[in-house]
């Protein structure tokens, strides 16, 4: 035998990933799966071209940098300037063309509006690079916009200001599309924002100075804003939801990141006039663990320009409409970094081979123990990715009212009533966010274990299969938009808020109620009325030592419920045995029909469950 050197020898084939776009019509109605189903697919396969991810690996290995000391050579202090690379605007351009923000915002699909948007931008967001997160910080604020220019009642100037920014938040355009950023964070407080040290004041300007932007012919903001952000993602963003003190309370302010200074000298030519920031220093950008190509910095807000969101001392109210948005698409962006996880996963199974004894040789495809491995890894993301769709669903439901749209037969017995939707998903974010993103990073981590060695390198010589990066960046999705404590706790407070929390209660009590329906779910709803018994006996401060117990328990109960509907939707064998095999490891009892037995299928039943029926030999049979 020849020895192997660099160049000579065995050489790994590489892993050929496939589309991961997994159409599940549960949650949409026919008609509307049938008319998305070919955008998505397409999508799919053009998340995985390589220009993609050599824009990922630009973003990725030329990160964000301010350039400057904030002085000129003079001495004088001047404006820095955050520097971001091509790939990071590719991808921004990328994401502002397909419309993963604006989506949401567009006529046609109603209450099913978020299931699609939140599906494709799940398919992208393991190609993103992290444009994602300004993508959901845009999201909320446009919600937010919108719901004001709906429904308060604006001056004319603040109409006119309000319309231009979600104009620019919701556009497809690249050249006039608008990304938002969304600064809480403080020094003293933490996720406990009521104690901001920003300050705004009430301060207007004469009616005869110059405007913030005078293309556009929009007025500075009246509100003086003074204080100093801790975190704020997207620094390069065009504009700011925030919150600062008034003289009422903690209030919401809307603030452009930039605006025109007629004294500014704009050029070596000594033109004057031109755009800086907004009343805003760049202190320093944060280094990360993960999410290394989306700048994040401590701000210094000094006369910062802004307009009012809703009432004075209503902050938190109007930031919570951020927040629902926001902890979705965590979920949303968990999902997406474990189905690529997955999706390597079983790429590499296919072309991997190892020793099976006795000098002979298997692909990692048929070694028993590594398809149980893997499939019990899809069990665990497909629980997940029910309840994020169903929560995605309740927030269309919730944002289309009057929708005339009937709800598909396979969820309808999970629909709320109109006056249930809302205290429903004020118990379902918390709980989807805190779940879905603290059980993803060990299966992401499972995902990168599979590969071996290789799975632990950053592979950017193949950044298709770089799980590395995926893991490191969703590390951080379980801490941003409020960490696990924080959110178990606020599950609880919603569930034992003297005015709110019966009807949160009802709703979900109406939902878990379905397992009656079904032959197997008895003791789905048994856990649910144990549950209840342990709410029900104490107080809030009573239940918080056992708030993640509670935030866990609740949401395996909703996810056995929507498997038990997605058996009865699919009423596939490989479906009965995923929902089988959830229910056993949650120590709920199944019955001997649901039951299945080790026999010589089982490692076509893991295939199936890992792959799907068509991959198996013995799909015939299943």
């Amino acid at each position: 035998m020849e020895p192997a050197s660099a160049n000579t020898g065995f050489y790994q084939l590489p892993p050929a990933l496939k589309n991961q776009f997994l159409h599940d019509p549960m949650f949409l109605p026919a008609n509307i799966a049938r008319t998305v189903a070919p955008e998505i697919t397409s999508l799919g396969d053009e998340v995985l071209q390589q220009h993609i991810f050599d824009w990922v690996t630009d973003a990725e290995k030329n990160q964000p940098y301010v350039t400057g000391s904030g002085r000129n050579a003079f001495g004088q202090p001047v404006n820095t300037k955050l520097v971001v690379t091509e790939g990071w605007r590719k991808l921004q351009e990328f994401s502002i063309q397909k419309g993963f923000v604006s989506q949401g915002y567009e006529i046609g699909l109603n209450q099913y509006t978020r299931v699609v948007q939140y599906l494709r931008e799940l398919i992208f967001e393991s190609s993103s690079a992290n444009v994602g997160c300004p993508g959901a910080m845009s999201d909320g604020a446009a919600r937010v916009l919108q719901h004001h220019l709906l429904n308060s009642k604006l001056s004319p100037e603040e109409q006119k200001v309000f319309r231009n920014a979600y104009d620019h938040l919701v556009s497809r355009d690249p050249t006039k599309a608008w990304t938002s950023g969304q600064w809480m964070t403080e020094r003293i407080g933490g996720s406990d924002v009521s104690r901001s040290e920003t300050v705004a004041t009430y301060a207007p300007l004469p009616n005869d100075a110059f405007h913030c932007d005078p293309e556009e012919g929009i007025p500075h903001g009246p509100w003086s804003i003074d204080g100093f952000k801790w975190f704020s993602s997207a620094t390069d963003s065009n504009m700011t939801i925030l919150l600062a003190q008034t003289p009422k309370g903690l209030s919401a302010f809307y603030a452009p990141m930039r605006r025109y200074n007629p004294s500014l000298v704009a050029s070596a030519t000594g033109s004057m006039g031109g755009m800086e920031l907004n009343g805003v220093t760049i202190s320093r950008l944060k280094n990360k663990m993960g999410t290394k190509s989306l700048p994040t910095a401590e701000l210094q807000l000094r006369d910062m320009r802004g307009w009012l969101i809703g009432k004075e001392g209503h902050g938190i109210k109007e930031i919570s409409t951020i927040l629902t948005i926001t902890r979705i698409r965590s979920a949303i962006s968990a999902l997406g970094y474990l189905s690529r996880g997955l999706t390597v996963a079983r790429a590499f199974a296919e072309v991997r081979e190892v020793g099976a004894g006795c000098g002979k040789r298997m692909r990692l495809v048929d070694s028993t123990l590594h398809m149980r491995t893997l499939a019990d890894m899809a069990v665990e993301q497909h629980a997940m990715m029910l309840l994020t769709f169903y929560s995605s669903y309740l927030l269309g439901l919730k944002e289309n009212p009057t929708s005339a749209l009937a709800p598909p037969p396979a969820i309808a017995a999970v629909t709320p009533p109109s006056e249930l939707v809302t205290p429903l998903l004020r118990v379902m974010t918390p709980l989807l966010k805190a779940y879905v993103t603290k059980q993803s990073i060990p299966l992401i981590y499972a995902c990168m274990e599979s590969l071996g060695g290789v799975g632990y390198l950053e592979n950017v010589e193949s950044e298709y299969m770089n799980v590395a990066r995926l893991f490191r960046d969703a590390c951080v999705l379980n801490i941003w938009e409020g960490t696990t404590d924080v959110l178990s706790t606020d599950l609880v407070r919603a569930l034992k808020h003297p005015k709110e929390g019966p009807d949160s209660i009802k709703a979900l009590n109406l939902i878990i109620s379905y397992g009656r329906r079904d032959p197997q779910g008895a003791h789905v709803t048994t856990q649910w009325e144990a549950l209840r018994t342990q709410l029900d006996a104490n107080t809030q401060e009573g239940l918080l030592p056992d708030a993640r117990g509670i935030l866990w328990k609740l949401a395996e109960i909703l996810m056995a419920v929507l498997f038990l509907l997605d058996v009865k939707n699919n009423d596939e064998p490989v479906i009965q045995e995923m929902c089988r095999r959830y229910f056993t490891s949650r120590g709920i009892k199944t019955s001997q029909a649901m039951s299945m037995g080790k026999d010589r299928r089982t490692l076509e039943l893991d295939q199936a469950i890992i792959f799907g029926v068509e991959h198996t030999v013995a799909s015939s049979k299943l």
